[in-house]
């Protein structure tokens, strides 16, 4: 569950770290994140292995590319059996109740939040994975902004 005084700049860049993600791979978003103001973190369970390096850098490259195109941060509400056939909410809590709130990034990402986000992407400031391993069939990536 995320924390309350979450930084939205970095809540934001984890939606986009997610989206690039699925758009990368195809495995899915994050299954747990821990989101924090000096620096983050996202878990993915269906990799099994480590990205490359090169990987690593096109995916840092592609988050702050999102980040530079200025695009809008909005939301929009569904109820929650329209947006179940959209989306997987298994990680919102019960409490989130019969109408869900969706953060749009411009075109590029969609998802079920109840976090608190920026109003442009230009408001992130620039992305940097700090660190990635894979243990115990976990892929992990941190990252920072600057």
């Amino acid at each position: 569950m995320m924390k309350k005084e979450t930084d939205p700049r970095m809540h934001s860049a984890e939606h986009i770290l997610n989206g690039t993600m699925v758009k990368l791979f195809n495995k899915g978003r994050s299954f747990s994140a821990h989101i924090e103001k000096k620096k983050s973190k996202c878990d993915y369970k269906s990799f099994d292995r480590n990205l490359t390096d090169e990987e690593l850098k096109d995916l840092e490259k592609r988050v702050n590319d999102v980040i530079k195109a200025e695009m809008p941060v909005t939301e929009e509400f569904l109820p929650r059996e329209e947006a179940a056939k959209q989306f997987y909410l298994g990680r919102l809590p019960d409490e989130a109740g019969e109408v869900l709130r969706i953060i749009k990034i411009g075109d590029y990402d969609a998802c079920p939040c109840i976090g608190e986000h920026v109003s442009n992407t230009r408001e992130i400031g620039a992305f940097r994975i700090i660190s990635s391993g894979f243990e115990n069939e976990i892929l992990r990536i941190r990252y920072k902004l600057d």
